[in-house]
């Protein structure tokens, strides 16, 4: 097995980036990486960070609040720094776990950008840009995926419609109007950004360097986490009820999925953002695949970094 060196996760501090975290750590000498934990600063990255080291792990935080850019490229130079010092052992790993699910769509982050967008699609993409050279190959990046990016199950079941592709500028910008778009329309703007997911997936797979592998992993829907805490109260109620339905998964059934997704050599194969279900290599559906939406995602993506790093 390959030196497991530093995995750096988002999203560390609960559900899925928490239980991901806990089984790298739990993880025998000589298989146990050095953890780079990058979320929110505050009393739940200090708990997680504490309950890893506890258990062994080599571990730094990094407070960065994923919907400022600015924090994304300090957060980068910070572990560019620890790199260069030695201070950690070399970057084999980038894990893109943090998300969230704005329930109404008008919300910008502090760059003026779609919420729901900017955290899950946008704050990843200038990580991993801002540390594409700092990997030592072999290397992966996963990043996380769902099958909402399609008219599936679940989405008929919650009413919510097929999300519709539009330029990555327009699904940058916030929705406008006095009246909230509701739960349908923010089910639409986290596919969307899903979707997104996996074109950059193959893009930056196409620029990456050689050895660097790059994946999606979808952990299967999670009903009653974090991700929905903007939903109505209703809705949370319900997914609640469907998260004790036997079957459904869990952070802590997932969790320990997607660590063995950055370390496992059983998985050290896959490239071109080859999609993972829970444990079941899957092949995506005929949309995800579009060249002229990848090259066209990349260059839009770049304008939209470019456009929040100088209006700093």
């Amino acid at each position: 097995m390959t030196d497991p060196g530093t995995v750096l996760i988002t999203g560390p501090t609960r559900n899925l980036g928490r239980h991901a975290v806990l089984a790298m750590a739990d993880r025998p000498d000589g298989q146990r990486p050095d953890l780079l934990l990058v979320g929110r600063a505050g009393r739940d990255l200090t708990a997680v960070a504490e309950e890893t080291r506890a258990r062994g792990a080599g571990v730094r935080e990094i407070g960065c609040d994923l919907s400022r850019l600015a924090d994304v490229r300090a957060a980068a130079a910070t572990v560019r720094a620890l790199l260069a010092a030695g201070d950690v052992r070399p970057l084999r790993a980038l894990v893109a776990n943090a998300g969230t699910m704005s329930a109404d769509t008008r919300r910008a982050s502090p760059d003026g950008y779609e919420l729901t967008f900017a955290v899950n699609y946008l704050a990843h993409a200038q990580l991993i840009g801002d540390l594409l050279g700092s990997f030592t190959a072999p290397a992966r990046v996963v990043l996380l995926g769902s099958n909402t990016y399609h008219a599936n199950f679940w989405r008929r079941l919650l009413g919510v419609p097929e999300a519709e592709w539009a330029d990555p500028v327009e699904l940058a910008r916030p929705a406008t109007g006095e009246q909230a778009p509701g739960m349908a329309a923010s089910g639409v703007a986290y596919s969307k950004a899903k979707l997104a997911i996996l074109y950059y997936a193959h893009e930056l797979q196409r620029r990456a360097g050689a050895g660097i592998n790059v994946s999606v992993f979808e952990p299967g829907w999670m009903p009653g986490t974090a991700l929905g805490r903007g939903a109505p109260e209703a809705v949370q109620a319900m997914s609640r009820a469907l998260g004790r339905v036997p079957g459904v998964s869990t952070p802590q059934r997932s969790g320990p999925l997607l660590a063995a997704m950055a370390l496992d050599d059983k998985w050290a194969h896959l490239r071109e953002g080859a999609f993972v279900v829970k444990t079941k290599l899957t092949e995506v559906q005929p949309v995800a695949h579009d060249r002229d939406r990848e090259r066209r995602l990349w260059e839009a993506t770049t304008e939209l970094l470019e456009r929040a790093g100088a209006s700093r």
